[in-house]
């Protein structure tokens, strides 16, 4: 796995929740989902109720963007990506990580999604002050 990644993976285990956008008819629409991140796949697993305004939007618009961030004062602990990425509907099978996360929303019988991440920018102070690292998919989609 690429360095760039790697660091992507470690930081991405910390954490559980993200922030996603998503537009359609140009009106914005913003919302925190839990999430199993996927890093063969490089991709985040969700779950979201079709009728919620974001997965309204996801239908419409499949191009989505989103951060994951630690929250600190310290500036020198600052960590977090912003991503860019295409939102599909999944199956239970397809999304089995989710439940091994979050085995208690298997009951609920959610509708899954993969976030597959296009781009990120990573941003780690404890790397230097402004430390950005950059990842992007190759155009086949390849990671």
């Amino acid at each position: 796995m690429p360095k760039t990644l790697e660091k992507i993976k470690v930081f991405l285990a910390k954490h559980h929740l993200l922030s996603l956008a998503t537009s359609a008819d140009n009106v914005p629409q913003s919302a925190s989902l839990f999430y199993a991140y996927d890093a063969e796949k490089v991709a985040f697993v969700v779950a979201s109720d079709t009728k919620t305004e974001h997965i309204q939007n996801v239908l419409a618009n499949e191009n989505v963007s989103g951060t994951v961030a630690l929250e600190t004062d310290e500036v020198g602990k600052i960590e977090g990506i912003q991503f860019r990425a295409k939102m599909r509907t999944i199956t239970h099978k397809e999304g089995e990580l989710y439940f091994k996360q979050f085995p208690f929303a298997k009951v609920m019988n959610p509708q899954l999604w993969s976030i597959e991440l296009e781009d990120i920018k990573l941003t780690d102070n404890r790397l230097g002050f402004g430390k950005k690292l950059y990842w992007q998919r190759a155009n086949n989609g390849e990671v």
